[in-house]
């Protein structure tokens, strides 16, 4: 079996992986570098032109997992898509958001390359794309007719408690097997149950790495987390002020409306209206309807009933007044031009007023430097533009999605393969996870591949 990583960087970043075995190729997602503009945040699919890839498969539907799919199928035009049933009714929707988000920064920032891909070639791809349900081994290989008696490779799809949809894939063909995690989390959020990857097995295990530097505290709560954002959303209408908790449209929008709504029920919190985006309105939409027939921990609770949604509008935010208001709105990295970096800048100044961040923001994004700026002293928040200061309440919740980074280790160590593929995290990331497994199982073959390079195992 041949591994090879396509990702660009020696970074988390363009999600991509081509497993090849038995004269068969298929690529495990297919995603874009997070904070890279243009065409260098693609995956190196230049490097695998003349490869024939049979199929593509995703693990679920955020853009460092999918954001490149319909560029994948350029190069890859008789490739097949294939994903979970609740990550077929996402991923158009992720798909021509991206394009939106493209034509915007063409026109802000200048950025020829952009947009990647348009509307109707999504359209134009749909037909290819494919949902499944989770555990069921599923062909993907073009088996020549003349060879008799030869089967196709399979992949099967398991709950991997990330987000909605979100799977660990198994490919298998014979003998050979390989087990990729995706983004996995090993215990339960507050709509999302834990991975389900119970009696996987692989001889080869590539594994997520992303925690790989945060140390999980002792002992560990995430209702606990939970409950403290709670109070702080409570605190900050006690002051009077307005509470925002930035945060991205798919997955932490409907955890964090969850977390709100079973407080309100419960007393915690008073009934109030809740402000969200557009786009964390549609994928709420989208979870109350599969919630019934997916992995769910409240499949009872229809979040668009039991809460007094209201979109908010770019346009409405100049005449609105912020105060005993709560926003739980995209984007969670507050970039320049959207809803959380407007009310970020109108919040901040104010020590009435809260921010209370739900996950993590990369230092070089105006969320990373709110979330670094002494109170009372001014600091760049968006580069360009003046200094502000920031006096309002601020507040960091660990409400990760990813999978504590003992858990994962158990996980490995549970499995017993002959080989861990380590990805998807910083280089100090991955080197933490090397020595955890290292001590835990001596002889264990553990590998780093760089951008572009491939493993033959």
């Amino acid at each position: 079996m041949h591994v090879t990583n396509l990702n660009p960087k020696d970074t988390i970043g363009a999600s991509a992986w081509l497993i090849e075995t038995g004269g068969h190729n298929i690529l495990l997602d297919a995603g874009t570098s997070p904070g890279t503009e243009g065409r260098e945040g693609l995956p190196l699919y230049g490097q695998i032109r003349d490869v024939d890839v049979e199929a593509i498969a995703i693990t679920h539907c955020h853009q460092d997992h999918c954001g490149s799919l319909p560029v994948a199928l350029r190069h890859f035009p008789r490739a097949r898509v294939l994903m979970t049933e609740p990550s077929y009714l996402l991923i158009e929707r992720v798909l021509h958001n991206s394009v939106n988000v493209m034509k915007r920064q063409r026109a802000e920032k200048g950025i020829q390359d952009y947009p990647l891909y348009n509307h109707g070639e999504i359209d134009e791809l749909s037909y290819l794309f494919q949902g499944f349900k989770y555990g069921k081994p599923e062909p993907w290989g073009v088996v020549s007719p003349k060879n008799v008696g030869a089967v196709s490779p399979t992949v099967s799809f398991h709950h991997a408690g990330h987000v909605l949809g979100s799977a660990g894939l198994r490919v298998a063909r014979g003998k050979e097997s390989l087990f990729y995690t995706g983004d996995a989390c090993l215990h339960d959020q507050t709509l999302t149950p834990r991975a389900d990857f119970g009696g996987v097995n692989a001889d080869i295990l590539l594994l997520e790495t992303t925690r790989g530097t945060t140390q999980t505290p002792v002992p560990f709560s995430r209702q606990s987390i939970s409950d403290q954002l709670i109070k702080s959303i409570a605190a900050g209408f006690e002051k009077g002020g307005g509470v925002l908790v930035p945060v991205f449209a798919l997955g932490r929008t409907q955890e964090v409306l969850a977390a709100i709504a079973l407080a309100m029920q419960s007393g915690a919190l008073k009934r109030q209206p809740v402000f969200i985006g557009g786009l964390g309105r549609v994928f709420t939409k989208i979870y109350d309807h599969v919630s019934p027939k997916a992995p769910n921990l409240k499949p009872d609770l229809i979040l668009q009933e039991e809460l007094d949604l209201r979109v908010l509008e770019y346009r409405e935010l100049e005449r609105l007044n912020l105060n005993n208001k709560l926003f739980v709105i995209t984007a969670g990295m507050m970039s320049e031009h959207t809803l959380s970096h407007e009310l970020a800048l109108r919040m901040a100044p104010e020590e009435f007023h809260s921010i209370l961040f739900v996950g993590y923001a990369a230092p070089d994004t105006p969320a990373g430097a709110m979330r670094s700026a002494d109170p009372g002293v001014p600091f760049t928040f968006n580069p360009g533009a003046p200094k502000i200061v920031r006096n309002c309440q601020l507040e960091c919740f660990d409400l990760s999605a990813h999978a504590n980074r003992e858990d994962l280790v158990d996980f490995a160590v549970t499995m017993a393969p002959r080989s861990v593929v380590l990805g998807h995290g910083e280089p100090e990331a991955r080197q933490w996870f090397d020595d955890a497994l290292r001590e835990r199982m001596p002889r264990l073959n553990i590998l780093q591949p760089s951008p572009g390079e491939t493993l033959t195992l």
